[in-house]
């Protein structure tokens, strides 16, 4: 077997390809949020504790000197990226709760009674011819 024709068959197993459209929806879903945590939350939140932008948030380590850069610590990044976090694990979880209360709806769904086994039924004619007479 070819090692293209195999790499194919890898590729085109439906575990890989449903991992793959997750990955993707995943990545744009992550931007949503971060558009929504930096545009939408943290502009209200920075006014409520007077006009602070947290992406501007830093420690200075060591002051710039010529071309060489400042050594900072922007904990103001970090603390939109946990927030970020925190919303993306949020939503999920809001998403698999819902899921896990419609699959107890469908396993909490009245199913219907099993089919006797052949050797009751059987029987039961027998038992019904035997009456009848």
């Amino acid at each position: 077997m070819s090692m293209i024709k195999e790499f194919r068959e890898f590729a085109m197993r439906g575990n890989v390809v449903d991992m793959a459209v997750g990955i993707i929806i995943g990545g744009a879903f992550g931007k949503i949020v971060s558009s929504l945590v930096n545009d939408v939350i943290m502009p209200p939140i920075g006014l409520l504790i007077g006009g602070v932008d947290f992406s501007n948030l830093s420690l200075t380590l060591k002051d710039a000197a010529g071309d060489i850069p400042a050594v900072t610590v922007n904990y103001g990044m970090f603390i939109n990226t946990v927030l970020d976090f925190v919303i993306i694990a949020f939503a999920i979880f809001m998403v698999i709760k819902g899921m896990n209360r419609l699959k107890r709806k469908q396993e909490e769904a009245p199913a219907a009674p099993p089919a006797p086994p052949k050797q009751e039924v059987l029987l039961t004619e027998i038992r019904d011819l035997l009456k009848k007479g």
